[in-house]
């Protein structure tokens, strides 16, 4: 029997009927159904509409239900079964009759699926963190692991300045930090209960819904029950996160790629994490790699079909809103199946420190110390920087560092220079240069590896903490 049917004479269309179910994607949704379908049946007989053997019996329904879904392959293939809502409605009626349709008084769909998918993104949240902690924690053990080890830092593209790797490595704790921060922003926002909140009007019972926000872990009710019923901003933040996150992890496997190039050398390729190729028996891939870059490319377009499934729909539930389902399941699954994969990447990566370093001690990375060196000395920074380019282009014209130019020639160019400027330009003297907070110098490097394990300490499970 359909939820809906007593107001029909006529059977759906075949093809349409199979077209408009969601029960084979939203039945994940099963174990949310019925949690809060048992705060529901809860409130219900504080509200004098059941009486306790009633409670006792949907209560003890549902629990099997939950049961015979964890436990009886083939259980959930229900063809006739709209959506979840409807196939615990089928199968609490088939194990304790006529009172399993009292379960659903004074309730609408509309409320239950918004129950059910805020109570999925929390879920998905706490497992996503506990991934990302995961993550973080491997990528500061590596920067914490590298020491005083060097190399340079790009911009455009171009050699830029040498920094230390720790340095580099930081960049993507403090990205990880930030999306975690965020996924945890968005919880708060989410963790409000719509069960009360009717189809659009609100429940037609005096329904306690603190007590069942209470029950559910929610820090309340939501307020209004149009928008508890309508809206999904709450799913569109989270996949938003996610595609900040998959954005980052994208730019981190970009750059893994690069420096994994023969032309860069720097990271070599955990077996692990690659493969071959079925013609040049040479070849080793990156492909965990570029799979994180592609499935990046997937979860904004979660984010995009998310987005532009409700720019246009007005107030209050809208089937359309069907669609939101399966795009956010899929960012969801897509990154809590990625996160362990790129932790392990970054347990079995090995860097090539002898050619980090020395790739750090090339290409004119020192300029800027040069530049600074003169304006120490009392010379205009655009004056210092015009003479270091003139003593740059000399280098190149000679094919030697800027090192071994002689100081002749350097006072040709500026009077600035002077005989202690060739030890200023050493690898170690340029990256104690950058002695300001958030600069590689060792000492601040070393201050904000201090910091950045507080912080992820901070992201990990309280019970793992005490088990460390």
């Amino acid at each position: 029997m359909k939820m809906w049917s007593g107001r029909f004479r006529q059977p759906l269309d075949p093809a349409f009927e199979k077209w408009q179910r969601s029960f084979p994607y939203d039945q994940r949704l099963l174990p949310f159904e019925l949690v809060a379908s048992r705060a529901h049946a809860n409130a219900l007989e504080h509200a004098g509409v059941l009486s306790t053997e009633e409670l006792s019996e949907i209560v003890k329904g549902l629990g099997e239900i939950g049961r015979r879904a964890r436990s009886e392959p083939g259980f959930l293939n229900d063809s006739e079964a709209e959506d979840v809502h409807h196939f615990v409605e089928k199968q609490l009626a088939a194990l304790i009759g006529a009172t399993g349709y009292k379960l659903h008084t004074g309730r609408s769909r509309n409320e239950q699926i918004a129950t059910d998918l805020r109570l999925f993104v929390r879920q998905s949240i706490d497992d996503i963190q506990n991934a990302m902690a995961d993550c973080t924690e491997t990528v500061l053990a590596r920067a914490e692991a590298a020491g005083g080890d060097a190399m340079p830092a790009y911009t455009h593209l171009q050699p830029a300045e040498p920094v230390l790797v720790a340095h580099w490595l930081l960049t993507y704790v403090e990205m990880l930090i930030r999306d975690s921060t965020r996924l945890a922003d968005c919880r708060k926002r989410l963790n409000f209960c719509p069960l009360g909140s009717g189809a659009v009007a609100g429940a037609t019972l005096a329904i306690d819904r603190e007590a069942m926000a209470a029950e559910l872990a929610f820090d309340g009710p939501t307020t209004n029950s149009i928008d508890a019923t309508s809206d999904r901003d709450f799913a569109i933040e989270f996949v938003n996160v996610l595609s900040l996150l998959a954005l980052h992890l994208s730019r981190w496997a970009e750059e893994m790629i690069l420096f994994s190039t023969a032309a860069y050398g720097f990271v070599e390729l955990p077996e692990l994490y690659s493969t071959g190729s079925s013609a040049m028996p040479q070849k080793k891939n990156p492909d965990l790699l570029e799979l994180v870059r592609g499935k990046a490319a997937r979860i904004m377009g979660c984010a995009t079909t998310l987005q532009t499934l409700l720019k246009g729909l007005p107030l209050a539930y809208n089937k359309d809103l069907q669609e939101t389902q399966e795009a956010l399941f899929d960012a969801s699954d897509t990154i809590i199946a990625m996160l362990p994969l790129v932790t392990g990447f970054m347990k079995h990566v090995e860097f090539n420190q002898a050619k980090m370093n020395q790739a750090a001690n090339s290409g004119f990375m020192n300029a800027w110390a040069a530049a600074a060196y003169l304006v120490e000395r009392g010379v205009p920074s655009r004056l210092a920087h015009e003479a270091v380019g003139k003593a740059v282009q000399l280098a190149v014209e000679r094919g030697c560092d800027l090192q071994k130019l002689p100081l002749a020639d350097l006072q040709a160019i500026h009077s600035g220079f002077d005989a202690a400027f060739h030890s200023c330009l050493g690898l170690t003297q340029v990256i104690e240069l950058h002695d300001v907070p958030g600069g590689t110098a060792p000492s601040q490097v070393k201050r904000a590896l201090e910091n950045a394990r507080e912080r992820v300490a901070a992201l990990l499970p309280q019970e793992r903490l005490a088990a460390d």
